[in-house]
């Protein structure tokens, strides 16, 4: 198992917009790509971290060369970001979370 980690300092006032275009974004690399899913989260110290999910590395690298079809998405995204932080790519060693049922984003 793969993790991609990605970290951002948000605009003020442009969490919602963010959201969407993280969720749009996601779902669409959900959809098309392959990955495991991705969770979004706010960390005390105001900063935004998502945490990506794959089977392996190489779904991943592939993910990144499929042209992107709701172009507007990443692009809000990018409007609502401050700055954005390395991020970070890690191979999974012990998994002991709990499984859940999620079945992806509607079709």
């Amino acid at each position: 198992m793969f993790v991609a980690l990605y970290r951002w300092k948000l605009k003020e006032g442009q969490e919602q917009k963010f959201q969407e275009g993280w969720r749009r974004r996601t779902e669409e690399i959900y959809r098309k790509c392959g990955s495991l899913g991705s969770r979004l989260h706010r960390a005390e110290d105001g900063t935004w971290v998502a945490y990506a999910q794959w089977s392996n590395r190489q779904d991943w690298e592939a993910a990144r060369h499929v042209p992107v079809t709701d172009t507007e998405a990443p692009a809000m995204m990018k409007e609502s970001v401050e700055m954005s932080y390395p991020e970070m790519l890690l191979e999974v060693v012990n998994d002991l979370t709990k499984p859940h049922s999620f079945s992806g984003p509607e079709q």
